[in-house]
């Protein structure tokens, strides 16, 4: 038990590690680009591109996040109307479901993945792969959150209930 809660936080830490670096370098980007056009400079023609795939990966390693902390997806109304052994039920079933689906989007986004080694990004010319694998990363992010979850329910130390951001 003690494990899997150990887990779970060495997740969500390295999760918000991880958007915390792309969301840091995203601002930097921005800012560069903000600042060359507020002083008339030309501005970087790649500032733009990276920026779309630092929004990627903050999605990517935000996933997870989200679904621990209720902000991915919470429809709670139904499950504020049953009795809390059902509403809990609803959670697992939940959090089941959106394991498999994310492990079921692995697969396909992995060739996705590999599609994208034999193309180049217009201005940054970096291999596609390293974009495109930051559906790989949500996909596995997704599944990953959803699983300890369901192994959180099962065990006892998850009632699958969002946990605020300040809990997490």
């Amino acid at each position: 038990m003690k494990n899997l809660a150990l887990l779970q936080r060495g997740v969500a830490a390295a999760s918000r590690f991880a958007v915390g670096i792309a969301f840091f370098a995203l601002i930097v980007v921005v800012t560069l680009q903000i600042a060359t056009r507020t002083f008339g400079l030309p501005s970087p023609v790649w500032t733009e591109e990276l920026s779309r795939y630092l929004l990627l990966y903050m999605t990517a390693f935000g996933i997870g996040l989200s679904l621990m902390t209720g902000e991915l997806v919470n429809v709670d109304l139904l499950q504020e109307t049953v009795s809390e052994a059902r509403a809990w039920w609803m959670r697992l079933i939940a959090a089941i479901c959106t394991a498999a689906l994310g492990g079921v989007m692995i697969w396909p986004a992995w060739k996705f993945t590999t599609i994208g080694a034999f193309q180049r990004s217009p201005s940054l010319r970096w291999p596609m792969d390293i974009i495109h694998a930051s559906v790989l990363v949500l996909s596995v992010m997704l599944f990953l959150f959803a699983l300890l979850r369901v192994v959180g329910m099962i065990a006892g130390t998850d009632d699958g209930r969002p946990h605020l951001a300040e809990e997490a």
